[in-house]
């Protein structure tokens, strides 16, 4: 574009005039929303840098309509001391300067941009203008010194960026390998978990960080469930692999057995699961297995699979064909079924509905259900219930608020209402013949003030129940009087762990969604590391009497980090972190226990994704590791009264024409309203506090990481974000950006004997192997949809097969597909 006019002087042609008038109005409106923004920051109490660099930028813009070269001075001294307070707020943490920076620093190289108009002008002023006068209003030394200078910052800011990956701790926290004996799967991967012990270790080593690059999709099957317009899909499922099978199920409960090596459908059972079965979204996680000891070798459901659905049924198909077992149950007429729904109540599509794969202890099925959060006191039972593997008979219900349950209800009467419930999957223990249910909360997670003193006493916990009894045992209460829905979503672990002496102890590894990690002797309950309590803050609190005073802590290991401040808060750019910094301030906050409020939002976090969620930690128990991926966003909700709920036209579940209805708490990502009918307040969340407009999160990546901890010390050996930037963006463009940010991540990880953890989690939509010393991505492929399910390692033929279900999940906005992908080296 050349500064001469048509006439051939030095004046500004048509496309300089435009430019100019655009970047001049660009600069003072950026300015202008910086300054505006930045009194009602420092009204609310934040930080006087951005109406001052908004004023800055503003009358550098002023200058600029006066063609004045002393605005590009005003906007340079903007640019630096915005440089040297970026700096001084965050160091050279790379995501931290990008708003701080970036922004600053364009608008800087634009008002550089009209250098030749600027220097055309203040030579008119001087003398009239030759015809050589265009080369003389090229850049001069101190503008091209700008220049340089802005493009350097960039680039320093890019590397600084791409260098923010994994973050060794020490070294030396490495474990040397144990000796001897320990557990995993090999060829097969007979439980959710991997083995019985569900650490989610495989014995298998043929694939190894030196050639995990030859890895190949084996195969690709296709489950043929995707959701129908209205409905909300999120499969999560972890197939088990037995013999020559792969067992899965899909997101309507569809059975399904696979061959383990080519992918070939060998048989399907449909249990016909109807679209108003669905909660917040269709969710089958896993199966489990029995093979009957009494039975004949070739009996019918010798070896039986075992599944729940989406509606409340407990099924079990012969392994061998799929065919239902005719001595189990019968439900309905239905012969291999189990009604779920006996004894709970009103029965209300959605509202209760089995998710996680059931667990067998000792010819006991132990299973819980989703209750479908934050719609009425008044909501099905969270009992716990046990059934015979072979008959399908109920053995015992362990319902907190009634023991005298523990065989049913009587006559006309129904299983406490409104308990705690089990969403996720238990894990036993066969010699002890224990069961340990990791417990939720109550029905209403927001309000405490009408729980029962059963409900204070269980909720949060894990219980130890013994499975010939159906009593429990011990119990150990992670959260006191929760009142921000940290539900216990991980399966335990059991694992050997040294007891006082030093000497092994059978012992538990619990994770929780607040980050901390206990281990307790499992017979006993008794803590094997220290447990500490901290000092809850009651600021805000619509019912301070209930709030707990206290609340226990890990002194072992905890993923809770550091709490936010204002300095946190983020967003692509100066004005919209600027907003998130106001939000901040307009809330009540005061550390991850700061407990809910209607005057004012307030800040919980870690969010209730976590911390550790469903897809639990897994274990090496030779390298003596544990690897946890952990979420790092906050919610940002607020109680809302019930008469300006009843306003809203908030309706709980089964007030609602359509049962997924958002009034009845659909679409959790983002701001989501939930009735709590029978308490005094509805409550409002907005799960990962996502900015207004933009729908970025407020807060600075990472979002989501994974950590290496050492089981002997308890320490990190390495630690660093999980995913790229690569499909997410403002706005929900996607920005193409291979940097690992750390994203939003569901689903957990298998470690193999190679030196491997693979993974997939995270909402970049790849799959990936990390090699397990050193914490770095050896290898990744992308999927058609998320891999928010855990994946599985397994042996056919002597070759080692990784398998995911890529299937995506609707609240981390992954896509849908009914992909389940095989993996093995290629030859």
């Amino acid at each position: 574009m050349s500064l001469n006019n048509k006439n051939g002087d030095a004046r500004p042609g048509t496309g300089w005039r435009l430019a100019f008038i655009l970047i001049t109005l660009f600069i003072g409106l950026f300015g202008l929303a910086m300054a505006i923004g930045g009194v009602w920051l420092i009204a609310v109490g934040g930080s006087w840098y951005y109406a001052l660099a908004g004023l800055a930028l503003v009358a550098g813009s002023v200058q600029l309509v006066r063609r004045r070269r002393n605005a590009q001075f005003i906007i340079g001294a903007a640019w630096v001391a915005s440089l040297a307070w970026a700096l001084w707020e965050v160091g050279f943490d790379g995501w931290g300067l990008v708003p701080r920076v970036v922004g600053v620093t364009v608008l800087f190289m634009l008002s550089l941009i009209l250098s030749p108009v600027l220097n055309a002008a203040s030579r008119a002023v001087a003398a009239p203008v030759d015809a050589g006068g265009g080369r003389r209003n090229a850049l001069n030394r101190g503008q091209v010194a700008g220049v340089v200078a802005s493009v350097a910052v960039l680039l320093v800011l890019g590397v600084v960026v791409a260098r923010g990956g994994v973050r060794m701790a020490d070294m030396a926290q490495l474990p040397a390998p144990a000796n001897g004996a320990v557990s995993g799967t090999g060829a097969d991967w007979p439980f959710y978990g991997g083995d019985v012990n569900a650490q989610r270790y495989s014995v298998l080593n043929q694939i190894t960080p030196e050639n995990v690059g030859r890895l190949e999709r084996a195969f690709v099957f296709h489950t043929g469930d995707l959701p129908a317009k209205g409905e909300r899909y999120s499969p999560a499922n972890t197939p088990l692999k037995i013999g020559n099978d792969l067992l899965m199920c899909s997101a309507k409960n569809i059975l399904i057995a696979v061959n383990a090596a080519t992918g070939e459908e060998r048989w399907r059972f449909d249990p016909e699961v109807p679209s108003n079965g669905i909660a917040h979204a269709a969710v089958c996680r896993g199966v489990a297995t029995y093979t009957a000891p009494e039975l004949a070798p070739d009996a019918a459901c010798k070896t039986r699979v075992i599944s729940t659905t989406l509606d409340a049924r407990l099924v079990a198909v012969d392994l061998r064909d799929g065919k239902p077992c005719a001595d189990f149950g019968g439900a309905a007429g239905k012969p291999g079924q189990v009604d779920l729904w006996k004894d709970l109540g009103q029965k209300v599509p959605g509202w209760y509905s089995p998710t996680a794969a059931p667990t067998v202890v000792r010819n006991v099925i132990v299973v819980g259900a989703q209750v479908r959060d934050g719609q009425d006191e008044d909501a099905p039972s969270g009992v716990i219930r046990g059934f015979n593997a072979v008959t399908g008979e109920l053995a015992w219900a362990w319902d907190l608020g009634n023991p005298d349950n523990i065989h049913g209800p009587k006559e006309g009467q129904t299983y406490t209402r409104g308990t705690p419930n089990m969403w996720t999957t238990a894990v036993g223990d066969e010699k002890l013949g224990l069961v340990y249910l990791p417990i939720s909360n109550s029905s209403i997670d927001y309000y405490g003030g009408n729980r029962s003193e059963a409900e204070n006493k269980y909720s949060d916990s894990l219980v130890a129940v013994d499975v010939t009894t159906g009593r429990d045992v011990w119990h150990f209460q992670a959260m006191h009087r929760d009142l921000w829905d940290y539900d216990l979503g991980s399966q335990p672990s059991m694992l050997d762990y040294p007891g006082a002496d030093g000497k092994p102890v059978a012992a538990i590894l619990l994770p929780t969604k607040q980050g901390d990690m206990y281990i307790f002797d499992r017979a006993t309950g008794k803590p094997l590391i220290p447990i500490g309590s901290v000092k809850a803050p009651k600021l805000g609190s619509v019912e301070p009497s209930v709030v707990s005073d206290t609340q226990p802590t890990s002194g072992w290991h905890s993923l809770r980090p550091e709490p936010k401040t204002e300095a946190s808060m983020w967003g692509f750019s100066p004005v919209d972190q600027l907003m998130c910094r106001i939000q901040f301030r307009q809330s009540n906050y005061a550390g991850y226990l700061t407990p809910p409020s209607s005057d004012k939002p307030w800040i919980q976090y870690p969010g209730y994704n976590g911390g550790s969620d469903w897809g639990s930690v897994a274990i090496d128990p030779v390298r003596r590791i544990l690897i946890a991926n952990y979420n790092d966003v906050p919610n940002r909700s607020q109680l809302i009264p019930r008469e300006q709920a009843d306003k809203m036209g908030v309706k709980p579940i089964y007030a609602s024409a359509d049962a997924n209805a958002k009034a009845a708490g659909k679409g959790e990502g983002g701001s989501s309203v939930y009735p709590q009918i029978n308490a005094p307040y509805a409550i409002s969340v907005n799960a990962g506090w996502r900015n207004i407009g933009t729908g970025v999160p407020c807060t600075a990546p990472p979002y989501g990481g994974i950590r290496a901890v050492s089981l002997d010390t308890g320490k990190t050996i390495w630690d660093g974000p999980l995913g790229t930037a690569r499909r997410n963006g403002p706005w929900g463009i996607p920005s193409y950006i291979p940097f690992d940010i750390g994203l939003p991540n569901n689903g957990g990880a298998v470690i193999t004997a190679g030196g491997l953890v693979f993974i997939g989690a995270a909402t970049d939509n790849l799959f990936r192997a990390i090699d397990i010393k050193t914490g770095k991505t050896v290898w990744t492929d992308v999927l058609p949809a998320g891999g928010q399910a855990n994946p599985i390692a397994y042996e056919v033929n002597g070759e080692q097969y990784i398998l995911i279900a890529a299937t995506g999940h609707a609240f981390m906005e992954t896509g849908n597909s009914d992909a389940i992908i095989a993996y093995k080296l290629k030859k």
